[in-house]
Formats: structure tokens, sequence, C-alpha cells
């Protein structure tokens, strides 16, 4: 029996204030919490609290027939709980359904992977460990950054005991091969890998309302349509987007909303047809054939050589100095420093250096304050070159007290003798 499985991507990062050079040293923290406090309003009042409502109606009326899945960054789930709970408490009421997944991600959506393996271990378990602690369940299944993904990374999440991965599906990839099996990675068992379906997904998050688009108007039952007619051996349909689509990229008056209500009657309007999250999608198909990575992909569709990430100079040279910091980090006693290491890794901050004209149709672009790469780059230099200045008059001063004190302890015990 073929299935959909519906999962959207939700992420807030921390804005950085605005750094001049002069201001190094100014400020006691390098996040501008007004732009935060207004970004989480626009996202919550746009997006997250109408498309939630539209998630649990659906859920309700469907009879749990209708299923979705979510992969929450850390930051945003802090940002929400703390300028708008009520979006936290609908994201609980979804999880009460038992008809909403949450995936295992990294904490602050960060490139964590390609940089420093033991970071990126630890922002899983502290990402794992919130999602537990607030929706009351396990994630069982693995969603990276951006859908960066290789060999080495599904041997490393197997190691750690998740079902599977959720990552892209290229066509010079799959060479011809559907995205709608379940596959495995060499070598790892059956340990299984969720294909983005490229084009299904990005009829809803990008094509839907472009008007030279030769499909227009797309309506629930047209898309239900292509999904019916997928090709006979079908296994699951991963329909992978940014929650933002809803509201944000695509307007309420684009007829978004009333597409996603209209979805699910749609699609199960054929009875051999099921919506399923995508621990149900592995657990209900076995890997039907190997799914060969060597090399880096994200849902880009890039090689990591020339990312959307780490394409120039200034977004290789911060990605570096970001992640040189680690052991300094990892040994400094200054009070809110890995908090705040992890939310300067956040993949947003290196996309906003990117200079390549890209869409204005995904978060990245919608809240990037700035007005060129150029500027994105100097304004991060600053912020990073602020926190390393403070971990190092840190660590100076904890020198300073230890001398001190190992002078006071042999003054002591010369007393004493």
């Amino acid at each position: 029996m073929p299935s959909v499985s519906l999962s959207f991507k939700v992420h807030i990062p921390y804005r950085l204030k605005r750094f001049a050079a002069g201001s190094v040293g100014a400020y006691d923290t390098w996040f501008d919490e007004q732009a935060c406090q207004s970004a989480v309003d626009k996202l919550a009042n746009e997006c997250y609290v109408p498309a939630n409502q539209v998630i649990h109606s659906l859920i309700r009326e469907n009879k749990t027939k209708f299923k979705a899945a979510f992969s929450i960054s850390g930051t945003a789930i802090e940002l929400l709980q703390k300028h708008r709970p009520d979006v936290i408490r609908s994201f609980r009421d979804l999880a009460k359904t038992g008809c909403v997944e949450f995936f295992s991600e990294t904490y602050y959506h960060s490139l964590s992977w390609l940089h420093a393996k033991n970071e990126f271990k630890r922002q899983v378990q502290q990402h794992d460990d919130l999602i537990r602690l607030l929706f009351g369940t396990e994630p069982a299944v693995f969603r990276n950054t951006e859908l960066i993904y290789n060999n080495e990374l599904a041997k490393f999440i197997a190691g750690m005991g998740y079902k599977g991965i959720l990552c892209e599906g290229p066509d010079n990839i799959l060479n011809g091969r559907t995205p709608n099996h379940i596959y495995a990675a060499p070598g790892n068992g059956d340990f299984g890998l969720l294909l983005r379906n490229v084009r299904l997904s990005d009829d809803i998050a990008f094509r839907f309302d472009d008007p030279a688009w030769n499909e227009q108007p797309l309506t629930a039952e047209k898309y239900a349509g292509w999904l019916h007619n997928q090709h006979e051996n079908t296994c699951n349909v991963n329909l992978f987007m940014d929650y933002e689509t809803f509201g944000i990229h695509k307007k309420a008056d684009s007829g978004i909303f009333r597409f996603l209500s209209h979805l699910p009657s749609a699609v199960l309007s054929n009875e051999k047809w099921k919506f399923v999250t995508p621990s149900e999608a592995l657990e209900n198909y076995y890997p039907k054939d190997i799914y060969d990575v060597p090399g880096t992909i994200s849902w880009e569709a890039k090689e990591m050589l020339s990312c959307v990430w780490c394409e120039n100079m200034m977004q290789n040279n911060t990605l570096r100095k970001i992640y040189s910091l680690e052991n300094m980090v990892n040994q400094s006693t200054m009070h809110g420093a890995m908090e705040w290491w992890g939310s300067l890794q956040s993949a947003d901050h290196f996309y906003y250096m990117c200079n390549d004209g890209r869409t204005e149709n995904d978060t990245y672009r919608s809240l990037n304050p700035f007005k060129s790469g150029e500027e994105a780059f100097e304004n991060y230099r600053n912020a990073v070159t602020d926190f390393e200045i403070k971990l190092i008059q840190r660590g100076l001063n904890e020198i300073k007290s230890t001398r001190s004190a190992n002078a006071l302890s042999k003054v002591l015990s010369a007393m004493i003798y």
C-alpha cells in the first residue's frame, strides 16, 4: 500500500547585533533580542499558528488517517518558548494526537557534521533531550541541517541508534531510479534512507504561486493525482519543505492554506494510499537498493565543494574560525560560552554571506537583515572576534586567580611550617 510522508522544517536563528569594528568588546551579548522577537512574531502569526491549526483540524477530521512530521531546531524552540509560548503549546497539542512525529537534528541547525564530529554528536543529543522534555516523544529518524548527507553520516547516525535518515534524492545519484523507495547505505546493513522527492516537494515549496508555471492553478486534487500516478512500485513519497512555505513564502491570499486543508482528503480519496510518519515508512518497507553517496550532498543538490554555505572565501574563513574555537570553548568556564558558540554556528550566518542572487523564496533570505554578503561577513567576523576576546580574557583571569591562590597557599604553608 503506497504512502505519503509529509514533513516540515522549522528553524529560527538568533539575530546578531550590528557590530561595527569599534564596537568589539562593548557588548555583553551578541544577539539582538528585539530583532529576534520581531522575527518570531512574524513567523508565529503568519505561519506557525494558522498552519498548526490546520494540521490539528486535519488530524481530527480524518480520524488519525492524516499524519505529519516536524524537524524543529533547538534555537527555534528556545525563541518560541521565550517570545511565543502559545506556539509551543500548539506543537504539544499536535504531539498528543499521536499522529505527529519529530525528527532528530542538530540543536543549532549547524554545519558541525562537516567540521566538528564531537560537537555534532553533542548537539544531536542536546536536541533530542529537549524534544523528549517538551513533547514526550523519542526522535527515531535523523534529519541533518539542509539535508547534508554522505555514506559516513549514515554509518555514524546508525551507530547512535536511529532507524534512518531523511536525505535528498537528486536525479544524478538516483540515475533513473525512483526516490519513492527506501534505500540503504553501502555496508550499513538495513539502516533506512528516506529520499526527499525533489520535484513534488518543490511543486509546493517553490512553484505553487509562480505565474509562469504551466500547471497553474495547483489544486489539491491535481496534486493528489500526481501522487496517485507515481510509479506502480512506489512505496513511500517523502515530501519535505520549509514550514514557512505556508504563510511566509506563500502568503495566505495565494490559497496555500486552502491547498493544505484539502490535500489529505484528496490523497485519501484513493483507498490504496495513506499517510505515514517517517518512522512508520521505515517500519513498513524494507530497503530495496543501495544509495551510494561517497561525496557530500545537500538539498541544494550541489556538491559541498560549491555549496551555498561555503562557496566563497568569506564563508570558508568564518567557518574555519568558529570551529577553531572548539577546544577553547570546551575548556572555558565562562558562563554561557557553549550556548553562545552553538548559536554562532547556525547555518544562517554563513548563508547571509552568499552573493549569487539566490531566490527570495526561502527562510534564510526572508530573515536576512543584511544588504550584501560582505556586510554579513564583517558583522559576523566582528561578533566572533568579540566572543574570542571574551574567552581569552576569561582564561587569563583564571590563570591570574590560580597563580594568586597558589602564591597565597605557599605563604600560608610556610607560615604554618
